[in-house]
């Protein structure tokens, strides 16, 4: 029993020590500046900390397609986005190429992490200011280019509530031509139901890489025919996982 309490304290202390790090680390980092180097420090401190999240928050993570990733070259991902959780769960499964996504401004406030992913070269957009678009779209075309970090983005422009999926903003397509890298298309599900099974049930995630657009496709092809055809991948993606769970009720009815 008391090597028991011994190894519970040992783990509140590291605990304290960790989340203390965390919040000096983060408080150091400038919220008004670009960061256009990736930092590898601060890349361990959010993923441990996602690991933290997805260890306690009982999330199993199942993947296919990731042998189609490029190896040794830059790319830009793009998913569809049904969760708060989805960008959380796929940085995670891609800790190993340094992902950084583009993000709507409130999540560079969230505390602490919202710094951290500054420093791991993660992109705010202005969605409702073109010319401000196109800026974060030369940036990330530029830390693509310069071979800091890979570039994820979700084509809907944010999260879609219903079925299917949004119309699409083609332009961020341009992000991959700028760069001359290839465009890894993939689909993701349920990331949804973590908020609502946690604490007493586990959550699967399911995370597919569809196909990958070689860079010297994506120069030869237009932003909308890109677009169009990783829509129609996610689109089938959906559809299928969608039957699949109608025949899982009915043999469970």
């Amino acid at each position: 029993m008391k090597y028991i309490l011994w190894l519970f304290i040992f783990l509140i202390f590291g605990v304290l020590q960790y989340a203390l790090l965390l919040m000096v680390s983060a408080c150091l980092v400038d919220s008004k500046k670009f960061y256009d180097k990736h930092n590898g420090y601060y890349r361990w401190l959010l993923n441990s900390s996602t690991w933290i999240l997805v260890f306690f928050g009982r999330v199993h993570l199942h993947t296919k397609g990731m042998d189609k990733i490029p190896q040794n070259q830059r790319f830009l991902l793009v998913c569809n986005h049904k969760s708060k959780l989805d960008p959380i769960t796929t940085w995670y499964m891609f800790k190993d190429y340094d992902l950084a996504f583009i993000s709507k401004e409130e999540n560079f406030h969230v505390p602490f992490w919202g710094n951290i992913i500054r420093k791991c070269c993660f992109l705010a957009i202005d969605r409702e200011n073109p010319r401000k678009a196109m800026e974060t779209v030369n940036k990330a075309a530029e830390l693509l280019r310069n071979d800091e970090v890979s570039m994820a983005v979700y084509p809907e422009g944010t999260r879609n509530f219903g079925e299917g999926l949004l119309p699409f903003h083609s332009g961020i397509f341009k992000i991959a031509q700028k760069a001359n890298v290839p465009v890894v298309i993939c689909g993701i599900k349920g990331a949804d139901m973590i908020r609502k099974n946690f604490p007493l049930h586990k959550s699967d995630v399911y995370f597919e890489v569809l196909d990958v657009v070689s860079a010297e496709d994506v120069k030869a092809q237009r932003c909308n025919e890109i677009s169009d055809y990783a829509r129609n991948l996610m689109l089938a993606y959906i559809d299928n996982n969608e039957e699949e769970n109608d025949n899982v009720n009915l043999r469970t009815v």
